[in-house]
């Protein structure tokens, strides 16, 4: 630098702190545009990849099931979902699944609870008649990559979930020693998602169970009597 410019930069006042302000607000502002564009043009994106998620997890938990309805409890009973006048945020949990003959195969129902990372969601296929859990499938993690994810990837973990009784209550042991239709054995070195899982069902059937019980007796009456 020459010393006329060395002059010149020494003799150029510094911008005001009221400058500086506004300019980061401006930035700030134009960011926070950005982002909300962003957002308003990805979510219906993203919802409707959550709901083909969902569509697929159904039918993965309820083996068999070719169509499913959305339920509701409403005064402790499961009646059939009605869209119309309800807040388009708020999202069905509860699923009846049916076959190709339109007979109930089981309910599908969607929990989540604390892991050791994050929330983990989950889906489970309940058989009210057999009174055991059909099927499970993660819906949303964030465990821990060679570990806690094993809760998806493991196929000898995901066994549990084929025909486990819901009685007396689902429990967990080590693995390699169950010995009751009841007990899911955990995965060495994730037992904290494995049990997670555990609770994220025992949860949901604590709220479901009855209801879930009531509706496919009365399925069963009511296709008898046609």
């Amino acid at each position: 630098m020459t010393d006329t410019a060395k002059i010149e930069a020494v003799g150029k006042p510094e911008p005001s702190s009221a400058r500086l302000i506004t300019t980061l607000g401006i930035a700030g502002l134009m960011a926070g545009i950005l982002l909300a564009g962003v957002n308003l043009y990805t979510r219906p994106m993203i919802k409707e990849n959550r709901a083909l998620a969902l569509q697929n997890a159904i039918f993965k938990v309820l083996p068999g099931c070719v169509e499913y309805v959305p339920l509701v409890m409403q005064q402790g009973e499961l009646v059939e979902w009605i869209s119309e006048g309800i807040d388009e945020e708020i999202s069905p949990t509860i699923f009846a699944g049916y076959d190709s003959t339109n007979v109930l195969l089981g309910i599908a129902v969607v929990g989540e609870e604390p892991g050791f990372q994050d929330i983990i969601s989950g889906i489970f296929g309940y058989n009210p008649t057999e009174k055991l859990i059909v099927g499970f499938e993660v819906l949303e993690s964030k465990e821990t990559p060679g570990l806690g994810d094993k809760i998806i990837k493991d196929p000898a973990f995901r066994e549990n979930f084929t025909a486990l009784a819901v009685e007396p209550r689902i429990t967990t042991v080590k693995e390699g020693q169950k010995n009751n239709p009841h007990e899911v054995e955990m995965i060495t070195g994730a037992t904290i998602s494995s049990r997670t899982v555990v609770k994220l069902i025992n949860k949901a059937l604590g709220t479901t169970k009855e209801a879930m019980e009531e509706f496919a007796t009365s399925k069963q009456e009511s296709d008898g009597g046609e």
